[in-house]
């Protein structure tokens, strides 16, 4: 029998995935201790579906200095005490058969928000209750937040400093596999979008300009882990919204990333526009995977209401992507790849062995 596209192997660089069922980042807001040390959820969080059989996990948005935060309760990789909470976490994923991936990111104008659960308050966190300034490309707030403050050149450099040190830490804690967060509103996506970005020096204007900070966060990333390492980078394909960044922009600038040495596109949508409709339905963003991955003829990953093992596998199977990335079906079934190889017919080898009384067909 053919074995399904979900569980056929994909290599990138020198890394071999088991299959083709990825965890996205999902954040936790969990770090209770507001130090960016990952703890005992995040361990179980992710090994859960590490040991439910899916080829790749890739840790929440983690900040890589503390104002690059979304919250006070995200995880980080700016420090030393973090690169090695991380490490534990690491070594169950591998010992579970998955590859490690992060996603390293820094929030921009949307930092400095209270958690998504846990209190009553939402919004921007007050300074007198532990927030702090946030920067962006430019002095434009999202929606009600506070206004952030224009980042200059020396602020800039000083991003690009941030993730080159991250990088680092995580290859350090053992990741496989780095993500950089460009999308969902976020300081990347700030400054790819012109709704976002109304600089007028070499930074804002063209879109050659507007690229021009993640152009260089891949290229001193890739500089400083190798040519080994697969470096992801998350995309929102569209600020739905007239006049903003579009997938046509996210192909262009998908293969300028991969000439400064990105490897995948982890394509999804929105989040830079506050108030916009975004037509939410089953697999209501592969197309835009499948756009970028035709007109840029790079590799890409599907995100966003993809929930059961036939619609990935036809997501697949028809040429929209490489691999699925899965954030709310995983979080209601940690083994989906478990579930998906019995659907599909396909008989896995690395079922945990604790597990396998459980597997079907029964033993």
């Amino acid at each position: 029998m053919t074995t399904p596209r979900l569980f056929t192997p994909l290599t990138v660089r020198s890394t071999t995935f088991r299959n083709r069922i990825w965890v996205a980042p999902m954040c936790q807001y969990s770090v209770t201790e507001k130090d960016g040390v990952p703890r005992d959820w995040h361990l179980v969080h992710l090994g859960s579906m590490a040991s439910g059989g899916a080829g790749l996990v890739i840790a929440e948005a983690t900040a890589v200095s503390p104002e690059g935060r979304i919250s006070d309760q995200d995880t980080g990789i700016w420090n030393d005490t973090q690169r090695n909470a991380w490490a534990r976490v690491v070594n169950f994923l591998h010992a579970q058969g998955a590859t490690a991936g992060i996603q390293l990111a820094h929030a921009g104008r949307k930092a400095s928000v209270w958690p998504a659960w846990g209190t009553l308050e939402s919004g921007t966190q007050p300074l007198d209750q532990g927030g702090w300034e946030t920067v962006s490309a430019s002095d434009v707030a999202f929606g009600d937040y506070a206004a952030p403050v224009a980042l200059d050149d020396r602020g800039i450099d000083a991003v690009v400093n941030d993730f080159v040190a991250a990088a680092s830490r995580a290859i350090e804690a053992g990741f496989d596999v780095l993500e950089l967060h460009a999308a969902h509103g976020y300081l990347m996506h700030q400054f790819l979008s012109p709704l976002s970005n109304t600089r007028t020096d070499e930074y804002g204007g063209s879109l050659e300009n507007r690229a021009r900070l993640l152009l260089r966060v891949i290229t001193e990333v890739r500089a400083v882990v190798g040519d080994d390492i697969p470096l992801f980078v998350r995309f929102s394909a569209t600020d739905y919204a007239p006049g903003g960044w579009n997938e046509e922009q996210t192909a262009i600038v998908s293969g300028w990333a991969r000439e400064a040495g990105a490897d995948l596109f982890d394509i999804s949508t929105g989040g830079n526009i506050s108030g916009v409709r975004i037509p939410l339905g089953p697999g209501y963003q592969v197309p835009f995977a499948a756009f970028v991955r035709e007109t840029a003829d790079v590799t890409v990953s599907a995100v966003g209401l993809i929930t059961t093992p036939a619609q990935a596998e036809a997501v697949l199977a028809d040429g929209s992507a490489d691999a699925i990335m899965l954030g709310r079906e995983m979080m209601r079934d940690p083994h989906f790849a478990l579930r998906a190889a019995h659907e599909l017919g396909h008989e896995l080898d690395y079922w945990p062995e604790q597990y396998l009384r459980a597997r079907w067909p029964a033993a």
